[in-house]
């Protein structure tokens, strides 16, 4: 009989390559721009001191967020992700507002720019690599439902748009002479940076206030109203879910008739809770059930005729 060996966990070397070529890249950009003294390469050069030290912290979170649980800490580490997505759009935007203001300067004054067709290929390179990183950090992140590794990849993917940017403008710059397309592009290059960033907060914000996924909840409660369909439970109420990184946490009371003994819902509710380890096959499901007889919900339900809210927002079963 042979066994099929699991999936390889990349999470680890791919944050590793990131670090080490977002040095690659900070030097090189550096490079460029003292060679050429373009403004749009500086704002691409800054975004990269930005992304080294956010792939530094992000690194250390990826680290930090797959401890195993303790007692200080029975939930496990893994929230710490979003306060590194919320870092590095942080990050982000110091970065993108210090290249709003070198860019307007420089139109202001106006740009000195050598040795463009150095720049190019250069900046050509090092876009090429980040395509090929950024790719290989969102597909492990999806892979392995990694905040920290996806926020890292779309950041290098940030990244490389901009230095497609940088490209662009010094070519416009090349082929019609006119020095003020490289502050300009670079200027545009800041907005859209400001916008990945206000991304990148918006999803930390999301994952620390714990905001239930519409989706998933649609999942669990299309899978619990077939489990009612199937006579195999007799309600549900109080569903709750939440979600870090791979882990999903559920819980939900359950109503059985009152003939059926204590053994017969503990494997009905099993039943239920091997469903829902197939429906998150990709993921951790921590289930906790709370079993109750049918006829408690009902006189419940007398004494209390009005609609009870569960906390995703809907009304109970």
């Amino acid at each position: 009989m042979h066994m099929i060996a699991p999936d390889k966990d990349y999470q680890r070397p791919v944050m590793i390559a990131s670090l080490l070529i977002s040095l690659l890249m900070l030097g090189g950009k550096m490079t460029a721009f003292i060679v050429t003294g373009s403004a749009a390469i500086l704002s691409d050069a800054l975004e990269s001191v930005v992304h080294l030290l956010a792939t530094g912290f992000a690194a250390f979170s990826l680290w930090y967020s797959v401890r195993p649980a303790d007692r200080g800490h029975p939930y496990g580490h893994g929230k710490i992700a979003y306060f590194s997505s919320g870092f590095e759009g942080g990050l982000i935007m110091i970065a993108a507002l210090s290249i709003l203001y070198t860019a307007i300067m420089d139109l202001i004054q106006g740009p000195e720019l050598e040795a463009l067709s150095f720049g190019l290929i250069i900046t050509g390179a090092l876009a090429v690599v980040n395509l090929g990183l950024g790719w290989a950090l969102v597909h492990t992140g999806k892979k392995h439902n990694s905040i920290v590794l996806i926020a890292n990849g779309h950041h290098v993917w940030t990244d490389m748009w901009t230095s497609f940017g940088v490209i662009i403008g010094l070519l416009l710059v090349w082929l019609t002479g006119i020095v003020w397309f490289d502050p300009v592009v670079a200027i545009i290059l800041a907005l859209n940076i400001l916008w990945m960033a206000g991304k990148l907060v918006r999803n930390a914000v999301k994952g620390l206030m714990e905001e239930a996924d519409p989706a998933e909840t649609a999942k669990i409660v299309s899978l619990l109203e077939n489990a009612v369909s199937s006579g195999s439970v007799s309600g549900y109420h109080q569903l709750r879910h939440r979600r870090v990184n791979d882990n999903v946490w559920i819980e939900y009371h359950l109503l059985f008739p009152s003939e059926d003994s204590v053994s017969q819902a503990h494997d009905k509710s099993h039943e239920v809770e091997d469903s829902l380890h197939q429906l998150f096959q990709s993921d951790k499901v921590i289930v906790t059930a709370h079993l109750e007889p049918v006829e408690h919900d009902h006189a419940h339900s007398r004494n209390h005729p009005e609609p009870r809210i569960d906390s995703l927002g809907g009304e109970e079963t």
